[in-house]
């Protein structure tokens, strides 16, 4: 057997590595053992398995003409390591012959087999080694060699490779003599690829080998130091990185939703960036393709690692969306383009968090303990969260449900009975005599009711968590959309990358406008942010003034239920970024919020807002006239949201550059708005005429199939309650009896 150790050049890159699997089951101590206890029990763990780790390999895999070979020389000089090329270092060793000469000799199956066999009996430690392109297709070699190293798949794009190929005259590689082309077997060869690396470098079009070295250097670094991507609260008062705090990881925010005082999770650090050429790079990619990208650069591998998030993205955004796109943009006219983010099941833009978001959740919860979902919906949110809780299997689906409250009287009847209908054995529908606002403050009050929240711990074994926007897990994917948009953009030839582009949203929470504010942080030349508002236009004063003020205002009900909400939960986010992470004075205004309901920022502050921001309001009467001349000029049926988006992007954008439009929902979900403003007279008639109605009228965007299915089924029963926190706090409780009877 063939044994290569060369340790002590690796100490510097892998000193502190650790199993995943290992520390990822100490971090989630803190959930039953006391919060210091786990977190000293979690660093004794860590640093005493540092010796076991300094002999890790680094693996490099990709297709043939990846320049594995290449980076993998450049990366041992300067490590001063052994470098070992698996074709020229040990088949070509082994057999004696050339690998094109074995390859023709023996054929492609019995080619993989051997290549397998080869390095089955191969050991290294301390070295840089790159693998052939086919040993990934050889699943006993890769979980071999897994097991002392860390894999880097260099993604090249696979006209690159091909290009290389004819560059370098190789005119075969395994599997080519099948009779399929070489495109598609480098292609065939990817998913092989995928579920085998830790770390993925991205390899733009024109990247030297020695950039690309030197990405896999960072990325290596990143890989070890977990404790460089924490999260903190937006009311820590700690302002700078280099001050202690008791760190947070990705897997702490999904989980707890809630800080345990009171503000919102958020990366410690800035958001990553990715270059020009990385973005360029993605122009042509589908949508799962840039999702990952993009979240692996935002979730750490010990949370998630790299194979498992692309798993969970392919689930997230396949069948189940009606558009292959998923999130597709649409030239309106002139200067106007609709990002159309209705086409997930349920039919508005939520679908696109909340398909992924449970996924990430049931990966990051432990196995001991079962959760129950508090979210507080204005409309679309109570049914998504439903649907993509519901799509959970196994274990998963038996630990986790979700309770989703709605004001009984405050969204459209479609709204309504879609939630109520979505309700299945893992989640549930509750009816409240109130308004979102209300609602989204009882969630916060049960959270941070230490006693309740400990009482159902211990008693039944459950834990509370969120799956509204102010969850990071349900934030965070929403950037991938709006990067994608400006992408498509791009590919679509209306604008150059580099250009900019105005977004146009209608905002009630704020977190759809913020994920468009990351987006810009990741490098997207987004320029303006316009927040529309309807006549709850609290968002709209304060952007414009400074002063948020809920002082003898009361929540209008509109034909937009969904942004019908005066507690801005996701500002504070932002306002944390715009003070320079200023968490004392995020706990000074927001408790004055609540205190005496309104607050004032400072001159200073609100022009640094208003650098990035411009905001105005649309009156119901507007509203319906631009769904009106809209679908008379274009064809095209607006939603009440994306109408006010409109009216407010028509009034204050400059028209200097293009503008994307937020569409947040699929027009049949308010169908007595739409006939209304169409002027059709049939308006009282059932939701399943008014939709059948609707689709008729042959109009873009087409008709949403899954909702039309929705119409022609029962809803089920479901509970109403009164505006008591108790009253839920106890209805909650008998949930978790009914549906966990499971007691510690």
């Amino acid at each position: 057997m063939l044994h290569i150790n060369q340790g002590q050049h690796l100490k510097l890159i892998t000193k502190t590595f650790v199993s995943l699997t290992h520390f990822k089951a100490n971090r989630h101590l803190k959930l039953i053992l006391p919060r210091t206890f786990a977190f000293t029990e979690l660093r004794k763990t860590w640093f005493s398995t540092q010796p076991l780790l300094g002999n890790k390999n680094i693996i490099l895999m990709g297709p043939p003409g990846a320049g594995k070979t290449t980076v993998g020389k450049i990366i041992g000089q300067k490590l001063d390591c052994v470098v070992i090329d698996v074709d020229n270092d040990i088949l070509e060793t082994t057999w004696n012959m050339t690998v094109a000469e074995k390859l023709k000799d023996v054929g492609n199956e019995q080619f993989l087999e051997e290549e397998g066999k080869a390095l089955l009996n191969f050991n290294a430690s301390g070295a840089v080694i790159s693998l052939s392109g086919s040993n990934p297709m050889h699943e006993a070699t890769m979980q071999h060699l897994k097991k002392n190293g860390i894999i880097v798949y260099l993604d090249v794009p696979v006209i690159d490779i091909i290009n290389r190929l004819n560059l370098m005259k190789i005119d075969r590689i395994v599997g080519q003599n099948s009779g399929m082309p070489l495109k598609e077997i480098l292609k065939y060869r990817k998913k092989f690829y995928k579920k085998w690396y830790d770390i993925r470098i991205f390899c733009e079009d024109g990247a030297s080998t020695e950039v690309v070295a030197d990405k896999v250097f960072d990325a290596v670094k990143r890989y070890r130091d977990v404790d460089s991507e924490t999260f903190v609260s937006t009311r820590c008062k700690f302002r700078h990185p280099e001050e202690r705090v008791t760190p947070k990881y990705f897997s702490d925010a999904v989980i707890e939703g809630l800080a345990s005082d009171g503000g919102l999770f958020v990366p410690r650090k800035e958001f990553p960036k990715l270059s020009c050429l990385e973005w360029k790079s993605l122009v042509g990619a589908t949508y799962v393709e840039r999702a990952q990208v993009i979240l692996e650069r935002c979730i750490h591998p010990v949370d998630i690692p790299a194979s498992r998030l692309g798993e969970m993205i392919e689930t997230a955004y396949g069948e189940n969306f009606a558009c292959s796109k998923i999130a597709p943009v649409r030239h309106l006219s002139g200067n106007q383009f609709i990002l159309e983010l209705f086409h997930g099941p349920t039919g508005s833009f939520k679908d696109l968090s909340l398909q992924l978001m449970p996924h990430m959740f049931a990966h990051c919860i432990p196995r001991t303990c079962n959760y129950l979902i508090l979210v507080a919906t204005s409309g679309d949110t109570g049914s998504a969260v439903l649907n993509g809780f519901s799509r959970l299997t196994g274990s998963d689906k038996q630990r986790i449900a979700a309770v989703t409250f709605f004001p009984e009287d405050g969204i459209s009847g479609f709204q309504k009975e879609q939630i109520i209908g979505s309700q299945k054995e893992n989640g549930w529908a509750v009816g409240v005599k109130s308004d979102f606002d209300f609602c989204q403050t009882a969630i916060k009050k049960m959270f941070n009711d230490s006693d309740y929240t400990g009482f159902l711990t211990v008693e039944y074994g459950t834990a509370l968590s969120s799956a509204n926007s102010i969850n990071w897990g349900r934030l965070l994917p929403q950037v991938i959309y709006h990067a994608s948009a400006y992408l498509d953009l791009v590919n679509q030839g209306f604008i150059s990358f580099g250009s900019q582009v105005d977004v146009c949203i209608p905002t009630g929470n704020f977190g759809n406008i913020l994920s468009a504010v990351y987006a810009k942080m990741m490098g997207i030349p987004f320029r303006k942010f316009i927040c529309a508002s309807n006549q709850n236009h609290v968002l709209t004063d304060f952007i414009k003034t400074g002063l948020y003020d809920l002082r003898q205002r009361k929540l209008v009900q509109t034909f937009s239920p969904s942004i019908d909400i005066l507690k801005s939960s996701n500002l504070e986010r932002h306002l944390h970024f715009v003070t320079d992470r200023d968490g004392k004075l995020m706990t000074k205004l927001f408790h004055q919020l609540e205190s005496q309901q309104h607050f004032q920022l400072e001159k200073i502050l609100v022009e640094k807002l208003q650098q990035d921001f411009i905001a105005d309001w649309c009156s119901e009467e507007n509203c319906l006239a631009a769904i009106n001349s809209t679908y008379h000029t274009s064809g095209y049926i607006l939603d009440p949201h994306t109408a006010i988006a409109k009216v407010v992007a028509d009034r204050v954008q400059d028209k200097t550059c293009p503008v994307i439009l937020a569409s947040t929902a699929h027009y049949s979900k308010f169908a007595p708005a739409i006939m209304q403003a169409l002027k059709i007279k049939e308006i009282n008639q059932t939701s399943s005429s008014q939709l059948c109605l609707l689709s008729s009228y042959n109009a873009l965007p087409p008709p949403h199939e899954a909702l039309l299915e929705r119409t022609k089924q029962q809803d089920p029963k479901y509970h109403i309650c009164a505006p008591d926190v108790n009253i839920l706090k106890d209805h909650v409780e008998t949930l978790i009896q009914t549906h966990f009877m499971k007691v510690f």
